[in-house]
């Protein structure tokens, strides 16, 4: 039983390490070419790229994790991903494009200072690593109940370490974009058999509702609360304009027209996932009582044959796949834009560059995958994490769109009050019981009403005003 799904996964794994290798020399060069493919990313591989981010750990096992006990309205968190890509699409991803820019601090700099830039690298670099660390949970999970006599837990997450950090090193940008295009077609293919078969083995949906067990909501699409469904939409709107990793596809693609179309097109290939995975997680509330949430997606589809167990979850592991290689190229980015180029060595060689390129890829993955033993929870992690990013999308919306009312200081001070708020959140038990009194039971509230607070104080008190002629993009 275990053979034939080892055999998919090798095949999988082979399939992409191959592409890789192929295509290669596309991203050779400097950074540009490594980090951002040459800024020539066409639209049929910004859309698979985006989608591929977007459909990682969190929106299929980190789902059905939710859904084993919260029922079918977990699947609004993909909803939410892809409500924040296409409205991307729709208003700013021309723009982004336009721009000529490798990071979100880079632009804070030309815009407001250098200690913006400074806040807005260390605040990136948390949220990517923070995201990235929980593609190694998910992966653990899938690998361990995948193939339970060969890999453990902790023997699927280095695993799962090894193969999206070899893609990226090997290929760069252009890597990640290309093996996507496979993942998202494995992911598909193993999320709509999972889901299928899942169903057929309770005995179809009435049935699937009559067995759930007492209490359980099942399809009630208001389970989670409606102050938390808000929220999700409220983070994945904000996340999508302002994480390096998601922006930086539009700063990659071809031009503004391509930028656009992938973005609307990557949100529609993203919104049906999360249902699917929901869907699966009841499934797994009726077939296997007491297992640990996390597990829920992996457990469902070993009953069937080892074939499609195979398929299935060799889907769910592209998901990691192709979710991890576009955040690692993110922080490196960012560790070699902003850091390294900007304050302690601005005249590299091109060779020079891909090698620190592919040296912070490396490190950032050791150290990523330190962080992910010790999380637990995928979607509350992930969320609360992404909180940072009110204070990031303001900042970029209002430079964008309205910059005649943007002080020098608005980048430095909504960050930090952005990070201060997030970290009382978390220490201070009083703040979130509070919020909680008040129906806003999620940090991105707090994070919300904050930043905008401190924008409209900083806009009161400080009197430099940005150069609009350099902010607006035309």
């Amino acid at each position: 039983m275990n053979t034939i799904p080892l055999i998919i996964v090798f095949v999988y794994i082979a399939l992409l390490f191959v592409l890789t290798w192929a295509t290669r020399r596309l991203s050779a060069g400097g950074m540009i070419a490594y980090l951002l493919a040459g800024r020539n990313l066409p639209g049929w591989v910004v859309a698979p790229l985006l989608a591929g981010l977007a459909v990682g750990g969190a929106s299929t096992v980190g789902v059905a994790e939710s859904a084993y006990t919260r029922g079918f309205s977990a699947g609004w968190y993909n909803a939410a991903w892809a409500a924040g890509a296409i409205l991307v699409g729709l208003i700013a991803a021309r723009r982004f494009r336009r721009m000529e820019v490798a990071t979100i601090p880079e632009f804070f700099e030309r815009h407001y200072n250098v200690s913006g830039r400074v806040i807005g690298v260390i605040g990136q670099l948390v949220l990517q690593v923070v995201i990235t660390s929980l593609q190694y949970v998910a992966g653990g999970a899938i690998l361990s109940s995948l193939l339970p006599d060969v890999f453990t837990f902790q023997t699927g997450m280095f695993v799962t370490a090894v193969v999206f950090v070899g893609i990226t090193v090997i290929g760069g940008f252009w890597a990640a974009g290309l093996t996507n295009i496979i993942n998202v077609t494995l992911i598909y293919i193993g999320i709509v058999l999972g889901a299928v078969l899942a169903v057929g083995e309770v005995g179809g949906l009435r049935e699937l509702v009559t067995r759930l067990p007492a209490g359980h909501p099942g399809f009630d699409l208001g389970a989670m609360g409606s102050g938390v469904i808000i929220a999700w939409f409220l983070v994945m709107c904000t996340m999508t304009f302002s994480v390096q990793s998601v922006v930086q596809i539009s700063f990659a693609a071809r031009d503004a027209r391509s930028a656009r179309n992938g973005f609307i097109f990557a949100g529609l290939m993203i919104l049906p996932v999360g249902f699917l995975s929901a869907l699966i997680g009841l499934a797994a509330a009726v077939l296997h009582p007491g297992i640990i949430p996390t597990e829920a997606l992996p457990r469902t589809v070993l009953s069937h044959s080892p074939y499609v167990a195979g398929l299935v979850l060799a889907g769910l592991w592209a998901a990691d796949v192709s979710t991890a290689s576009a955040l690692l190229i993110g922080s490196a980015t960012l560790v070699v834009g902003d850091i390294v180029q900007r304050f302690i060595k601005c005249d590299l060689t091109s060779r020079q560059e891909r090698m620190l390129s592919r040296a912070a890829v490396l490190v950032i993955s050791v150290f990523t995958y330190l962080l992910a033993v010790t999380v637990s929870g995928i979607l509350k992690t992930l969320l609360i994490g992404l909180c940072l990013t009110t204070s990031y999308t303001l900042i970029i919306l209002m430079t964008l769109f309205c910059p005649g009312i943007c002080r020098r200081g608005h980048a430095t001070w909504t960050l930090l009050a952005s990070m201060a708020v997030l970290a009382l959140w978390l220490v201070v038990p009083a703040i979130p019981a509070f919020f909680k009194s008040i129906s806003l039971p999620h940090p991105i509230y707090a994070c919300l009403i904050v930043s905008l607070l401190t924008f409209l104080l900083v806009a009161i008190i400080d009197k430099r005003k940005i150069a609009q002629a350099a902010a607006v993009t035309h």
